[in-house]
């Protein structure tokens, strides 16, 4: 299996940005550019890596704060892909004023993101899928060949997103939960946007939140 996977925990509210790749050809993406972009561009040009994606799960300022960073440092610029629902937040800087912050929000998005859409990676495939409740578009990304799912901030390790910022809406959290996560194998890593990776199992079993 040719993903490569580099989790980065960056940022005020220590948000994973992950830099993944298809290590036979070198075409990388990046996933929620958290914070740092110089940090992001670093590891990639150290792994020779080609920086050419960015994918957001969502549009909050802490998962979206190095995009401007990474895009000035690469040429061609990077494609930019959000959902559309989540458009509006983006061009508030991700609600980043609400916290005292300022960032950046880089280049606008110019692929909408949708359900059942599938991006491409090299030879390695990822399906979208839309997750409203934490935002009203945010989005997972899966990897049925890997078993992989970066889940954003819809679920963590014994926890799940935040409803009450403008947008939210508990009873989708819980329907996208259990929709577009627990309808996974149990052995399906879950690359969270805060904390360490899970499995769809253990969340299944002891996630307090939804079990």
């Amino acid at each position: 299996m040719p993903l490569e996977i580099l989790s980065l925990t960056l940022g005020p509210v220590q948000t994973n940005a992950y830099l993944v790749a298809d290590s036979e050809t070198g075409e990388a993406a990046v996933i929620d550019p958290a914070w740092d972009g110089h940090i992001i561009l670093a590891e990639a040009q150290k792994r020779n890596w080609r920086i050419g994606r960015m994918w957001y799960t969502h549009a909050h300022f802490d998962h979206i704060g190095g995009a401007a960073e990474i895009a000035a440092g690469l040429n061609p610029q990077p494609v930019v892909a959000l959902h559309s629902l989540d458009r509006d937040l983006w061009q508030l800087q991700g609600g980043a004023p609400l916290f005292g912050f300022h960032i950046d929000p880089g280049p606008a998005p110019t692929i909408d993101l949708f359900h059942g859409q599938v991006l491409h990676l090299g030879s390695v495939t990822f399906e979208v899928r839309h997750t409203p409740g934490h935002t009203p578009g945010h989005c997972v990304f899966y990897c049925a060949e890997a078993s992989v799912l970066f889940s954003g901030d819809l679920i963590f390790q014994n926890g799940v997103g935040r409803t009450d910022l403008p947008g939210g809406d508990w009873e989708s959290l819980v329907r996208s939960i259990r929709a577009q996560v627990l309808t996974l194998p149990d052995e399906t890593r879950l690359f969270c946007g805060h904390g360490p990776d899970t499995t769809v199992g253990v969340e299944r079993a002891y996630n307090p939140f939804i079990s």
